[in-house]
C-alpha cells in the first residue's frame, strides 16, 4: 500500500511541475515555430533535390564531353611540342646565319628575347 501511494504522489508531482513547465511557454509561440521549422525544412529538401538533380545533369554533360576534352589536350599538347621544336629550329638557324653574316639582323633583334608565355602545365 505504502508503494501505490508513493508512485501515485510521483505521479501528482510529475504532472504539476508538467503543467508549471506549459504556463512558462506561449502555445502560439511553440506552434509558430513548429510551423518555420517544417517551412525551413520543405525549402532545405526542395535546395537538396534541385542539386541532386543539377549534380546528376552535371555528371552527365561531363561523361559525354570528357573523351573530347581528352583529345583535345593531346592536341594542344602536341601543338605546343611541335611548336616549341620550330621556334627551337629558328633560332638555331638564326644564330648561324648569325655567325655567318654578322650584318644580317638588326641589333635590336639579335639580343635573346625572353620567353613571356605562361607555362599551361603547371598550376597557379
Amino acid at each position: 500500500m505504502d508503494e501505490l501511494s508513493e508512485k501515485e504522489s510521483r505521479k501528482m508531482g510529475s504532472q504539476e511541475i508538467s503543467n508549471e513547465f506549459k504556463t512558462l511557454t506561449n502555445s502560439q509561440d511553440l506552434n509558430t515555430l513548429n510551423h518555420l521549422q517544417h517551412t525551413i525544412l520543405g525549402r532545405l529538401q526542395d535546395s537538396n533535390a534541385v542539386l541532386t538533380h543539377f549534380n546528376d545533369f552535371s555528371e552527365h554533360c561531363f561523361a559525354e564531353i570528357s573523351g573530347d576534352i581528352n583529345r583535345n589536350t593531346r592536341v594542344l599538347k602536341s601543338v605546343k611540342s611541335d611548336l616549341d621544336y620550330i621556334f627551337q629550329k629558328l633560332r638555331s638557324m638564326k644564330s648561324k646565319i648569325s655567325a655567318t653574316y654578322p650584318d644580317a639582323f638588326p641589333e635590336h633583334s639579335v639580343n635573346e628575347v625572353t620567353d613571356r608565355r605562361p607555362d599551361l602545365e603547371m598550376p597557379k
